[in-house]
């Protein structure tokens, strides 16, 4: 054999273990090691102090993702240009935040790349208008966006109420919020939750929608939300929105995450039209963040393993990280480091490489430092 001959040998073998370890590599992805930071029942935001403080503590416990707020109760919490031309002036920001004249995203962003964490701004109320507020300013000013229930009433589940998640002014709307974040801040991905995209399966009853169910579908709106043929009419056309935001997102840049934090499937399609296996299968999401709130560690085990087998199931799963929501902190009630202990050792037994956690304030001195004892068990490395 000649010298040049097992050189070009060398070389293709060579190459054919650094390919090997390349597609490994793409293959592998990061563990997310997540919390929700909200600006309900937490002081956090409330000062760029509390917010490099905190940044600083979530880093030190092994975290490396954070899910800020950005959109809740009608408001963003940074100053919005898209609410301004919508709405006016008066509601292009939270007020609290606005009378202090300070942008808290901006402030997460530039402390938590100081810590090494990445940040998808969490727009926590979607589709939803108001809470307990007969639609809130959005629907004052635009009326048409409401969506109505079989009644013809404004659409309210859980006191929330409602904009129309079907109709295109409202999903353009909802884009514009979302490229607006993705454009204008130095961000790692894009979060929509329970609410987005999504609305009550209740819904559908708004003289747009009619025409629109007829237009399609050759039939008229049932009196029953549930029934079965208008039910998936509603959660398909969430699907297709759900692509659409993740391509619009993608022609932003191409790296950022698109993740969503729906609710466990089926109820999700059954009370929200969240079709989640469907929105894995259209390729409409990199981060799956179900929301498998439970309250006993059994009845998690089980949302756990009926949640991979929806996952799995699902054309695509394999390109779609996905890792579980766990609640630790709901008003006063706790989930402490007992019950995550066990939920994340189920976790990792199931091949599940991460969790997310609802919510900061849940990690602290409240809930027995839960998170000193994550990262001493779990999170050191």
């Amino acid at each position: 054999m000649t010298k040049e001959l097992i050189y070009i040998i060398s070389l293709f073998f060579l190459g054919s273990l650094i390919s090997c370890s390349t597609n490994k590599e793409k293959s592998d992805l990061d563990p997310v090691i997540g919390v929700w930071i909200t600006n309900v029942d937490s002081d956090i935001m409330l000062s760029d102090e509390a917010i490099a403080n905190g940044m600083k503590k979530i880093a030190d416990l092994g975290f490396n993702t954070v899910f800020p707020v950005v959109w809740n109760d009608g408001y963003t919490l940074y100053p919005s240009d898209v609410m301004t031309k919508t709405f006016g002036e008066e509601f292009n920001q939270d007020s609290l935040l606005k009378g202090q004249d300070r942008d808290p995203l901006e402030v997460i962003i530039k402390e938590s790349k100081k810590q090494g964490l990445k940040v998808i701004p969490w727009f926590e109320f979607g589709f939803s208008s108001s809470y307990n507020q007969n639609g809130g300013h959005i629907l004052a000013a635009k009326p048409n966006w409401a969506a109505l229930d079989s009644s013809g009433k404004l659409l309210k589940k859980n006191n929330f109420e409602w904009m129309n998640a079907l109709h295109p002014e409202v999903q353009r709307f909802m884009t514009s919020l979302v490229l607006e974040v993705a454009k204008n801040y130095d961000v790692d991905g894009i979060q929509g939750d329970d609410r987005l995209p999504a609305m009550p399966s209740e819904g559908g009853y708004s003289v747009f929608t009619r025409e629109l169910y007829l237009e399609e579908t050759g039939k008229v709106v049932p009196n029953n939300p549930s029934e079965d043929d208008f039910l998936n009419w509603k959660a398909r056309k969430l699907t297709e929105y759900a692509s659409v935001l993740y391509d619009s997102i993608k022609s932003v840049d191409q790296n950022l995450i698109v993740s969503f934090s729906p609710s466990i499937y089926p109820w999700s399609k059954e009370q929200y039209l969240q079709d989640w296996p469907s929105w894995i299968e259209e390729g409409a999401v990199d981060l799956l963040i179900p929301q498998a709130y439970r309250w006993d560690i059994e009845s998690y085990k089980n949302t756990i393993d009926g949640m991979i087998d929806n996952y799995q199931t699902s054309t695509g799963h394999e390109k779609v990280k996905i890792v579980p929501g766990i609640i630790i902190k709901a008003g006063d009630r706790y989930n402490g480091f007992e019950y995550v202990r066990e939920a994340v050792k189920h976790n990792r037994e199931k091949g599940l490489d991460g969790e997310v956690y609802f919510f900061y304030e849940g990690l602290f001195d409240q809930n027995d430092h839960l998170g000193d004892s994550l990262k001493k068990y779990f999170y050191a490395e």
